[in-house]
């Protein structure tokens, strides 16, 4: 299915083409149309691009109703051009379509405080992209996923750069750790077949005598 998503070509992506589970979406290749509401732009800080420092800009592309939104993610500047006061440098202005993938909201897992996550007053430095918490601070209904936007197609020449979705669909170390731990089982239920073994050898002899 992972495969199949990573091979379709990219789909439309608005508020109405939402299936029942936006889940089910995740790294599938979309186009999505608006304009920037580059007042309400954001930082993702503690970014790394080819062993740099730097934060992505995340900023609200507004759909056609006006009334909706969805973060993107406008990819990676660094540090130097981090502070809010550099960001306009890179704004882009006006209708535009976005092609990327589409990846879920990265709130913190109930145990660590769910949705107390959420800031008491609007902050423009995030460190990660959780939708439930900035949706508090935003004028308009944001959908429940963000966009990562790709690479132009000859490649970035300037910041902010994109990242090419990356999957990897092996088993990884996953298939490798399964056969240790069978190993070690075996291992184990062998040793204690041994020592069940050898303890009724000894009755034995001790009844015998």
């Amino acid at each position: 299915m992972l495969a199949a998503a990573l091979a379709a070509p990219p789909e439309p992506l608005t508020a109405v083409s939402l299936p029942p589970s936006p889940e089910s979406l995740e790294n599938r290749a979309v186009i999505v149309s608006g304009t920037y509401d580059l007042a309400n732009q954001l930082g993702l800080k503690i970014q790394n691009w080819n062993g740099q420092a730097g934060i992505h800009l995340i900023a609200p592309l507004v759909l056609g109703d006006g009334d909706t939104a969805v973060l993107v993610d406008r990819g990676w500047i660094p540090d130097s051009e981090a502070s809010i006061d550099r960001w306009a440098q890179f704004d882009e202005t006006g209708p535009i379509t976005v092609t990327g993938y589409v990846a879920l909201s990265e709130g913190l897992p109930s145990r660590f405080g769910g949705q107390e996550s959420i800031p008491d007053e609007p902050q423009k430095e995030w460190y990660r992209v959780d939708i439930p918490a900035i949706q508090a601070q935003m004028p308009y209904q944001l959908l429940p996923v963000y966009v990562v936007q790709s690479p132009p197609p000859n490649g970035d020449t300037a910041p902010p750069f994109h990242a090419e979705r990356t999957i990897d669909l092996s088993d990884g170390p996953h298939l490798s750790y399964a056969i240790q731990w069978i190993f070690f089982a075996l291992l184990l239920g062998g040793g204690y077949l041994v020592l069940v073994y050898k303890s009724l050898a000894t009755g034995r002899r001790h009844v015998s005598v």
